[in-house]
């Protein structure tokens, strides 16, 4: 067991200008007493997705116009989650440490050995060090082209930047969104791609161009909106000769009715999805055994991360997980996270047992080669230790972690010079990180989405391609 944190996650807003992006608002699930109980209109409204307005039936609809989904159901089941270290965490001041650096670049964390020999972190993550045979540490990403928001490295593409002329991004979307479209769920009972962020503006980048079929779901409201409405009597849900000949019924009247067109069979999909209760059983973390909850720690983080896990296993194919708003943001002691002593230290050994306890309990559930995890930020923090004990962003390079996904691990890419400042050898691109994703999720590298002018967009662009040292 892992002791509590005291630590509760930011949420409250963000400055605009900050943290830019173009998201769409959530749709409401209507009150129960709008509709009766099993009529198509109770359905298609219940089963609201929360995106841009459209309607569970219509984005079934629509990822089965692109081809996803043709991996659902099947043994072949790929996914991700990717850990969004939100504000920029300090390579130096985790698993880049530069023990031999002058005091004013070094981390004030020691450094400590790891599995691998020749390998250090710095002395808050000793679990990682305990598994890093298990783990690729990516010390040469190039994040040149990111700011302060998650879009370039959340895209996988350099060309999707903040640029602050209501264009973010420039209509580039998460490789999130690209696996959304090009794979689909795991499980039709799921949706594909699934945010789990406080702050969503700040620390999900969604679709862009490629349309609100592809964002990502709000992970908080999800459960809430395949939920019943309130003053459904759920003693009528659970009779199940009575549901089963509702649902005959209702399938009949579907197979009678000639002038329904096509779209009324993603409209029993929907009804089926949510009373299926999959989605609900999924995010039931209460289901969870004590002891599992409390080794993922009582943390934000930790605590999302175990959904992460069950909404894997039941089907999402892309979870993203971010703990809370700029946490990682450590320009010194005079601003909200504090710098590195004071505000990185009590984060560390959250992040720590957090990676340690998804990587183990993914293997124990045989579903580590199956998942590739990931966790990073936006860029890397300045080599230099400022006079108010922080780092300033660092767009020069920054460190990753990547874990299971049946990839060759136990080892490091990359290196940065002495200062820890530049990349000094084996650079890895945003495109390289959405290549390395889309190879692991079964997507063909070469495929093209279609933007609001009818312009076909590779998913890969500037000549990104898988990163070798891991085949």
């Amino acid at each position: 067991m892992f002791p509590a944190s005291s630590h509760s996650p930011h949420r409250g807003s963000q400055p605009a200008g900050e943290h830019a992006g173009r998201l769409p608002a959530a749709a409401r699930l209507p009150g129960a007493d709008l509709v009766r109980v099993g009529s198509r209109r109770w359905f298609l409204q219940v089963g609201m997705a929360g995106i841009g307005g459209l309607t569970l039936p219509q984005l079934l609809a629509l990822q089965q116009a692109s081809g996803a989904g043709a991996a659902a159901g099947g043994s072949d089941r790929k996914a991700v989650i990717l850990f969004w270290l939100s504000g920029g965490p300090s390579h130096i001041d985790m698993w880049d440490p530069k023990p031999a650096a002058p005091q004013e670049i070094r981390s004030p964390f020691p450094a400590i050995a790891t599995k691998l020999p020749g390998v250090q972190f710095t002395e808050h993550l000793p679990l990682q060090a305990s598994i890093a045979d298990k783990l690729t540490i990516i010390r040469s990403v190039d994040c040149t082209a990111s700011n302060h928001t998650p879009i370039t490295m959340q895209a996988g593409n350099p060309l999707a930047r903040r640029t602050n002329d209501g264009n973010d991004g420039g209509g580039y979307p998460s490789i999130g969104s690209v696996a959304a479209k090009f794979r689909g769920p795991n499980d039709p009972a799921m949706p594909a791609f699934v945010g789990l962020a406080d702050s969503w503006v700040s620390d999900v980048w969604e679709s862009g161009d490629m349309g609100n079929a592809y964002a990502p779901v709000k992970g908080h409201e999800l459960a809430g909106k395949f939920a019943m409405p309130e003053g459904i009597q759920v003693a009528r849900l659970q009779d199940r000769d009575g549901l089963r000949r509702s649902l005959d019924r209702f399938n009949r009247n579907l197979e009678h009715d000639r002038t329904l067109d096509r779209v009324d069979q993603y409209t029993r999909q929907a009804y089926e999805m949510v009373l299926s209760g999959k989605v609900q059983r999924a995010f039931d973390v209460a289901s969870e055994p004590e002891a599992m909850r409390a080794a993922y720690g009582s943390e934000s983080i930790g605590q999302k991360a175990l959904l992460a896990r069950r909404l894997v296993e039941a089907g999402v194919t892309f979870v993203l997980v971010s703990g809370a708003w700029g946490y990682f943001d450590h320009h010194g002691d005079n601003v909200r996270w504090g710098g590195i002593e004071k505000g990185l230290k009590p984060l560390l050994p959250r992040v720590d047992r957090t990676l340690y306890t998804l990587v183990s309990d993914l293997e124990q559930r045989g579903l580590l080669d199956s998942t590739l995890v990931m966790m990073m930020g936006e860029f890397g923090r300045s080599p230099v230790i400022n006079k108010e004990a922080g780092r300033d962003h660092w767009t020069n390079v920054m460190s990753m972690v990547l874990a299971g996904g049946g990839l060759s691990h136990g080892q490091v890419i990359g290196a940065t010079d002495s200062r820890g400042g530049a990349i000094a050898s084996s650079p890895v691109r945003p495109q390289d990180l959405a290549a390395t994703t889309f190879r692991h999720l079964g997507i063909d590298l070469n495929a093209h989405w279609f933007n609001s002018r009818g312009r076909p967009m590779p998913i890969v662009v500037e000549g990104g391609r898988p990163i070798p040292e891991l085949s």
